[in-house]
């Protein structure tokens, strides 16, 4: 009797290089040989993209896989939460860059890197200590060095000072950087990596008979370990009555939103997508300017991605039922189609959060938006136990678990 160990291993791989991504997990149990060859060569990647758009998402401070099926628009979305210790472990932010996921646990006590494709962690202890208003990026180098960027307040400046530090994976260990700078990255903002750097939407403050605050993209070299000169948006980019975001597009393009909500009698909603970009220079074209449903990107928490060839956006944020009762708020996926097509998804209820004033009275209550990582999931080989640091965590934590979806 012929056993699957005794195919011939160039039928195996055209075997493996046919099966789903999401189909890896029950295909790697099923024989030892097929799974040492899984996790030495990427399999299912170009079908995966043709086929549906595979990403994570936060909820209820929960890492979940996401799948969207543009071949089917009638019930597209499955969100599952991924195994093993994420699912044990609250995170509120969550960047990927290069088939790494970087987790920021909810506590702000260490971070997480997660290849999930590999089944691989990596536990990150801080120089000092992390807070909740810090902002993150994942990258690499010219050299495909992995690193991490976080940008911090100087707490002991009164001056306008740039601070920020770079973790390398390589030597396990982070490096400080001071500087000053004519621009603020606001909180809610997220960077997007693509092709190693990361790219922030940025406020650029000009001096002059009046302080004006223009947005504009900033982007961030790993291999320098710097920020790079800044690079105008393809829309009107003074900041008041307009929300902006960006995403990326297949790690070969970034995505631009730009909504106008002063715009009469209905807000306007355009995204671009960019022809070239690098770090000196940047050109831009239009990709959709859809003339209804605007509204529905009004409640936006910044997350969409967009299809070029289905020339659809999915759009992530909130229902109104919120401003009616004050006691519920659910999760939306929103649809968007050039011709006019929309479709609202109810992904579930949105977590609060009830913030009090000094003397215990509720004072506000806020509903946590869906986060999601813009970038379509390409499967990576990054070993994260190459110079992993010796775990000054217990050994459970210390765990492997995998891509569910």
């Amino acid at each position: 009797m012929t056993r699957m160990s005794h195919l011939p291993r160039d039928l195996v791989e055209e075997i493996l290089s046919r099966v789903p991504m999401t189909s890896l997990m029950a295909i790697r149990s099923t024989c030892k040989e097929w799974n040492a060859l899984s996790k030495s060569r990427i399999f299912g990647k170009k079908a995966a993209r043709k086929q549906y758009f595979l990403g994570f998402i936060m909820m209820d401070y929960r890492v979940c896989s996401l799948k969207f099926d543009f071949q089917n628009l009638v019930d597209p979305l499955s969100i599952k939460k991924v195994g093993g210790i994420l699912n044990q472990v609250e995170i509120t932010k969550v960047f990927h860059c290069d088939g790494l996921l970087l987790c920021v646990t909810k506590d702000n006590s260490r971070l997480v890197v997660w290849n999930p494709y590999l089944g691989q962690t990596r536990w990150i202890q801080p120089r000092i200590n992390f807070h909740s208003l810090d902002r993150y990026a994942l990258g690499y180098d010219k050299n495909r060095n992995h690193k991490i960027l976080r940008l911090f307040r100087d707490t002991d400046s009164r001056s306008q000072v740039l601070c920020y530090e770079v973790y390398n994976f390589s030597s396990n260990s982070w490096k400080v950087f001071y500087d000053t700078a004519d621009w603020d990255i606001e909180l809610r903002q997220h960077g997007v990596s693509l092709k190693g750097n990361t790219y922030f939407l940025a406020e650029n403050k000009i001096r002059g008979a009046r302080m004006e605050e223009i947005q504009i993209l900033l982007p961030f070299d790993f291999t320098m370990e710097k920020f790079g000169p800044p690079l105008p948006l393809p829309f009107p980019s003074f900041v008041s009555g307009r929300f902006k975001s960006i995403s990326c597009v297949r790690d070969e393009q970034l995505a631009a939103l730009h909504l106008n909500w002063r715009k009469y009698p209905r807000p306007t909603v355009e995204i671009w997508v960019t022809n070239q970009i690098s770090l000196g220079s940047v050109s831009w074209s239009m990709f959709m300017s859809p003339t209804s449903s605007c509204g529905a990107v009004s409640n936006l928490a910044g997350s969409f991605f967009i299809d070029e060839e289905k020339k659809v956006a999915v759009f992530f944020g909130q229902d109104n039922k919120f401003q009616l009762t004050k006691t519920r708020c659910n999760q939306t996926a929103n649809i968007i189609g050039q011709d006019g097509y929309f479709k609202s998804v109810n992904i579930g209820e949105a977590p609060k959060i009830i913030q009090r004033n000094i003397f215990g009275d509720i004072d506000s209550i806020i509903y946590c938006h869906p986060l999601v990582c813009s970038s379509s999931y390409v499967p990576s080989l990054v070993d994260l136990q190459i110079n992993q640091p010796q775990p000054q965590v217990i050994r459970k934590d210390i765990d492997s678990y995998h891509l569910n979806l």
